[in-house]
């Protein structure tokens, strides 16, 4: 059998959890900062393949073009065993479920990949910016964004301006983008487990993460790059407008997304037969 069937894969699950939940500090914080790297490389391959494409091939095009290439990230984290935050979400309270990890050690992994994550997000934007989204400009002698640069510009703008005009309703509709998210993502991970071959693995978690950035949902992660990249290259927002208005309403969702949609439902259907 090249794969395992659903109550193996969900016990795999509780495994995986209770793994990282016996990590320490320095691990998870580590990890993660590799994580949060690996989504950044995703969300800056992302905003280079979809530049300009929209003007010849169409919006849904270039939205496809962009989110086919950004799973490179959680597939790197998967196949090297790095964290993301977002995958934690669901795995540890599978552990939980199974009596394998406690509370206090959902805490802990979350809280450390989470700083991870923002740091290796922030520490690949910064390369980005200093490199690939500026040109040198030889009639002016000075280095400039270049068109890459735009539309990093526009994606963070795009990613919060539209959800602080809309009031509750803005804040509220980040959130249900994450709940959105979290469930694709979820389901890659669970999905990654359940594949026993690379290849496998590999198929497993592109469709459902090429789905949720063509999509338009909002992950928390990779929003730790795409604004702050964004803000270094003079985006009109601000720091207070990137948390309130999108990273705390999309790491709400995306702990909904992950624990009730994909944990929750996987567990109460194959907990029994585990």
């Amino acid at each position: 059998m090249d794969f395992n069937p659903p109550d193996k894969t969900v016990e795999l699950a509780g495994n995986v959890g209770e793994y990282k939940g016996k990590l320490g500090a320095d691990q998870l914080l580590l990890r993660g900062i590799m994580g949060g790297a690996y989504i950044a490389i995703g969300a800056g391959l992302c905003t280079v393949c979809s530049t300009g494409v929209s003007k010849y091939l169409g919006l849904g095009i270039a939205k496809f073009i962009g989110a086919s290439v950004f799973p490179v990230g959680l597939i790197l984290i998967i196949l090297t065993g790095m964290e993301l935050v977002t995958g934690d979400m669901m795995l540890l309270p599978v552990a939980m479920f199974q009596k394998k990890a406690s509370f206090s050690q959902l805490l802990k992994v979350w809280f450390w990949v989470y700083i991870g994550n923002l740091i290796g997000s922030l520490i690949y934007a910064l390369i980005m910016v200093y490199g690939p989204l500026r040109s040198f400009n030889r009639a002016t002698g000075e280095w400039v964004v270049n068109s890459f640069g735009q539309t990093a510009i526009k994606i963070a703008e795009a990613k919060v301006l539209p959800y602080m005009a809309g009031g509750a309703l803005g804040w509220l509709s980040c959130l249900v983008k994450g709940i959105g998210c979290n469930w694709l993502v979820n389901l890659a991970v669970i999905g990654s487990l359940t594949a026993t071959s690379v290849l496998g693995k590999f198929f497993m978690i592109w469709f459902p993460i090429m789905a949720f950035v063509a999509s338009g949902f909002e992950h928390c992660v990779a929003n730790m790059y795409f604004i702050p990249a964004g803000m270094m290259l003079g985006a009109n927002v601000s720091f207070s407008g990137w948390w309130l208005w999108n990273e705390l309403p999309a790491t709400i969702g995306n702990i909904i997304g992950a624990v009730i949609f994909v944990a929750m439902v996987y567990q109460y259907a194959y907990g029994k037969k585990i």
